[in-house]
């Protein structure tokens, strides 16, 4: 009798002087860091296998249609992710990994911002996926940045925001940071200033305005963020904000403002009149 995979083998004890059994069929597939394993071909029946290359397959092929027809504005969220992790995840279907990436970290930005380590948390995502991720969302930062370099920054205020929200929003720590920039508002330097804990950083004015002088910068913008989510500025923000610029001013540095980045939005301290 003919089975699915070809004519079945007699074991050797059956027939005296037969020729060993040949090995069993293989199966080569690649797991989520993208390295090949075996597996034994009678554990999925080659039906099964075509069917499931069949849809997943075809899925990919639609949902990349819908994106070179219409661009990103036709697809959800975890449609856009789901066509990303095309390449990065090539023999899978992906569809639950990217839902459960956006279940885990609830936006695409929260997933893009996520370490590495958290990232494998989720089933799917391994050490080559999630820093492939951690890759793109370099990129996108270092797009985001470039719409304020050589420019005005002052004019270019929304994009601040966007660049500040994507590089600080989701760091699980307070992050300090200083945007140098020069007698015409044009950023000289981009520099995190300290690190600290999920509610405080050290910040020391005078390391600030000294930082300042060594750049020839003529003003500066104060971010950081609160992991909480929270943007609110709490009142040793509002005091150390005070001391810098009291600390800047004789010395010609003018504190544009301090920023606040949260999760979902941000503060400005200038815009609150707390500075």
């Amino acid at each position: 009798m003919t089975g699915p995979r070809g004519p079945k083998q007699t074991p050797p004890s059956a027939t005296a002087g037969a020729e060993p059994a040949p090995a069993r069929d293989l199966l080569y597939d690649t797991d989520e860091r993208g390295h090949f394993f075996e597996q034994p071909a009678r554990a999925t029946p080659a039906k099964a296998i075509a069917l499931d290359e069949k849809h997943y397959h075809g899925h990919r092929d639609r949902l990349r249609a819908r994106f070179s027809a219409s661009g990103d504005g036709a697809l959800a969220d975890y449609e856009i992710l789901e066509l990303l992790l095309f390449r990065l995840i090539p023999r899978r279907d992906t569809k639950p990994v990217a839902k459960a990436l956006l279940e885990r970290f609830g936006t695409l930005s929260g997933v893009l911002g996520a370490t590495p380590a958290l990232l494998q948390e989720v089933n799917g995502i391994g050490e080559v996926v999630a820093m492939d991720l951690k890759l793109i969302a370099a990129v996108a930062q270092r797009s985001l940045k470039s719409e304020i370099r050589n420019k005005t920054v002052l004019g270019s205020w929304s994009s601040v925001i966007q660049y500040c929200h994507a590089v600080m929003a989701h760091e699980p720590r307070e992050q300090f940071r200083i945007l140098f920039l020069d007698k015409r508002n044009t950023l000289i330097a981009d520099e995190v200033q300290g690190h600290g804990t999920v509610d405080h950083t050290p910040v020391y004015p005078r390391e600030v305005v000294r930082r300042a002088l060594e750049l020839s910068s003529t003003a500066i913008i104060l971010v950081h963020n609160h992991p909480s989510g929270d943007p609110t500025p709490s009142r040793a923000d509002i005091d150390m904000t005070k001391t810098i610029v009291d600390t800047a001013r004789p010395l010609g540095i003018t504190v544009h403002d301090h920023i606040i980045i949260g999760k979902d939005g941000h503060a400005s301290l200038k815009g609150l009149r707390l500075m």
